[in-house]
């Protein structure tokens, strides 16, 4: 009975993957083919319609905007920060098609490095290299762009939610020639892969479940963050090096590469964390608009901390 309910799991994935390949296929090349400026274009009004299209999405954008930036924007700002936001989610839709799509060439020809030296450096020091980073800019060409420089990369991915989405998703990430290390089971994988000396790229600005996270400050409101990248930087000795790919004009982006962020005196897992979270906000406020901001970052709350409002939202 059990091998019967998998041959009939298997043939309605291949029947939904099947599907999902004769409605997506052709908007999908279409748009990796459009000139840049004109793709560009495409994305933003894609994203317009997004915002239209999803007003849960929306409020919890605006109200993630609200508790980060409400003392230095008024709220038309960060409401046209928020539909930013969505046109930027646009443009990086139509531009997922282009690097899935085309060679990978192509779009690693729009990137550019800024502080390559500091991924040298530690790269020299034979013990692997944990890789900040964070859902901001174009995050999917940030995984092709490690061919920039010369440094293999394996990256901590969580399937998504659609497993039909998940598979196409996938087939198309290992063309970059990284490696993929399932999140339910990383430690093993990302353990091994310092070991052999690689870059390990860990994006750590998703809320945490309580046992799995430290609560430390973000945009000056604490959040649930994995306390796992401090823990692992402190048991291997591995660098702590943040990288992050920043929109650019005109179709380019910038691989932003920052010098290692230094592990505490006293070895202490909350005080590393909160020093990612610094580093992922510094980037952040160079370009809000490029961030995930529809994400519940702050869902999990500190126990104390219920009757805060700064703490509140009205969409979670």
């Amino acid at each position: 009975m059990s091998a019967r309910r998998s041959r009939a799991g298997s043939i309605i994935r291949t029947a939904r993957l099947a599907l999902l390949y004769l409605i997506v296929w052709p908007i999908a090349w279409l748009l990796a083919y459009l000139p840049v400026g004109l793709g560009l274009a495409v994305g933003r009004r894609l994203g317009d319609l997004l915002w239209v299209l999803l007003p849960g999405r929306r409020a919890l954008t605006l109200a993630n905007l609200e508790r980060s930036f409400r003392s230095e924007r008024s709220p038309a700002e960060l409401r046209r920060l928020g539909r930013r936001s969505f046109e930027h989610l646009g443009m990086n839709l139509v531009e997922s098609c282009c690097y899935f799509l085309r060679p990978t060439a192509l779009m690693l020809a729009r990137v550019r490095v800024d502080g390559l030296i500091h991924l040298q450096e530690a790269a020299a020091r034979g013990s692997g290299i944990l890789v900040l980073t964070a859902h901001y800019g174009n995050w999917e060409l940030l995984a092709a762009a490690h061919g920039l420089t010369g440094l293999p990369l394996s990256f901590v991915v969580r399937p998504l939610d659609n497993p039909v989405l998940d598979e196409l998703v996938d087939r198309f990430r290992l063309r970059t020639g990284a490696e993929m290390i399932a999140k339910r089971h990383a430690l093993r994988g990302i353990l091994e892969a310092l070991r052999r000396g690689r870059m390990v790229g860990i994006l750590l600005d998703q809320n945490a479940t309580r046992s799995e996270g430290v609560f430390v400050p973000f945009f000056g409101v604490p959040a649930s963050t994995s306390k796992a990248l401090a823990v692992i930087a402190l048991r291997t000795g591995a660098p702590v090096v943040p990288v992050f790919l920043r929109r650019e004009p005109g179709g380019r982006h910038c691989m932003d590469v920052r010098p290692p962020v230094a592990p505490p005196a006293g070895g202490d897992v909350g005080t590393f964390t909160a020093s990612f979270n610094r580093a992922i906000e510094e980037e952040i406020r160079l370009a809000p608009e490029q961030w995930f901001w529809m994400h519940a970052r702050w869902r999990t709350r500190p126990r104390e901390a219920a009757g805060d409002p700064r703490q509140a939202s009205r969409s979670e």
